[in-house]
């Protein structure tokens, strides 16, 4: 992969600029008000600047900058109008992020916000253009249901990154990890020629990375600096838009790897603990006869702490996850070899993830230890 030194460049730069960037947001976010205040459904326990996603906001369209400085992305850049897309795109959803901290927007209208969004990215030509499940085939996307596949897929990740965004420094790591292994995926899609040069993912996704990694010094437990909506609706648009060009743009390819049979489950692993929470969510809320946006303290990440982990110790727990999600998606395109153990891997998560969350199990194991405490119990 020797064409991944301009890519690093350009993640460094962005991690450095928001990194600095993240100061200035804080002093500015105190200034104004901009901030999260505590209550019982949240965590943290003192006042928090928002601010975050103003610095990664920098961060993201200083490091493109740089990115049109350096010749061989200057030429991915514009070679369509995908990355201009991409940056107004991020711009509207940044907007409508600051707004929803600021005045707490009504559902219809932050969903509506987000659709707008999707729909630049999608005028621009950035987004997929075909699907490849299993056992179903190849299936070009046409002109009449691109569009509103696009608006769902932004409006998934967008608010899976915002569910997450629960404990310091927990989107920002999932995510940073994400987009890095996201970026090398593609670029080694295309030193195997399943992907054109100027494909716009792997830029995108190593911007995404740097600027959540310049946050996570400021965020991490216990936080000076929160992304807030803004923050967390611009990586899940991000990270949309570059599962998009990647994972929706892979041709049919055999014997690499599984995900060659299904390109777009790819962020599915990659965004597993956000996906996962996400859907749990709907679930749990739909059942309960609540809307979507109803917060609640039922999350993931809320459930280990509950178990006994503390702060830090639930995100290091979630990151581990999803490095390891992450590894079963890069391990086989490396090392056609590692494909046997996927499968395995996948079938112990699985059955980890149920013994540690499952209702029914906990129910039972507290009934359990309620009768062996009970006084008629002792007495046998």
């Amino acid at each position: 992969m020797g064409n991944i030194a301009p890519y690093v460049v350009v993640l460094v730069v962005g991690a450095l600029i928001t990194l600095v960037a993240n100061r200035p947001a804080r002093i500015i976010s105190l200034k104004v008000g901009y901030c999260a205040q505590p209550d019982e459904r949240k965590v943290h326990e003192k006042v928090t600047p928002y601010g975050g996603g103003a610095a990664m906001f920098v961060g993201f369209c200083l490091a493109l900058l740089v990115a049109f400085a350096i010749p061989s992305l200057r030429l991915i850049i514009t070679s369509s109008h995908e990355m201009m897309g991409v940056l107004i795109a991020t711009g509207v959803i940044f907007v409508v992020g600051v707004i929803d901290d600021f005045r707490e927007m009504s559902a219809p209208a932050k969903v509506a916000g987000q659709f707008l969004a999707a729909s630049v990215l999608y005028l621009s030509g950035c987004t997929m253009y075909q699907l490849k499940l299993p056992f179903a085939g190849f299936i070009v996307l046409g002109p009449s249901i691109l569009p509103i596949i696009t608006a769902v897929w932004v409006f998934a990740l967008c608010n899976a990154v915002n569910l997450i965004d629960g404990l310091d420094g927990l989107a920002g790591g999932i995510v940073a990890i994400a987009s890095g292994t996201l970026c090398v995926y593609g670029l080694r899609l295309e030193d195997l020629g399943l992907l054109p040069t100027t494909n716009v993912g792997p830029l995108i996704a190593a911007l995404t990375c740097g600027i959540s990694l310049g946050f996570l010094r400021d965020n991490f437990y216990p936080a000076k600096l929160f992304m807030g909506d803004a923050g967390a609706l611009m990586l899940g648009l991000l990270m949309s838009a570059s599962t998009m060009v990647i994972g929706g743009r892979t041709p049919p390819a055999s014997g690499q790897t599984f995900f060659f049979f299904a390109p777009l489950l790819i962020p599915v692993f990659i965004l597993g603990v956000p996906l996962l929470d996400a859907t749990w969510a709907f679930i749990r809320r739909t059942a309960s006869g609540q809307g979507f946006n109803t917060p609640d303290k039922d999350h993931i990440h809320h459930r280990l702490m509950r178990l006994g982990h503390g702060h830090r110790r639930t995100v290091i727990i979630l990151w581990l996850w999803t490095a390891l999600l992450c590894g079963f998606v890069l391990a086989p395109i490396f090392d056609a070899r590692v494909n046997v153990f996927i499968p395995l891997g996948v079938a112990l998560l699985l059955i980890g993830l149920f013994t540690w969350f499952s209702p029914l199990l906990r129910h039972r194991v507290a009934r359990h230890e309620t009768t062996e405490d009970s006084p008629g119990h002792a007495a046998r």
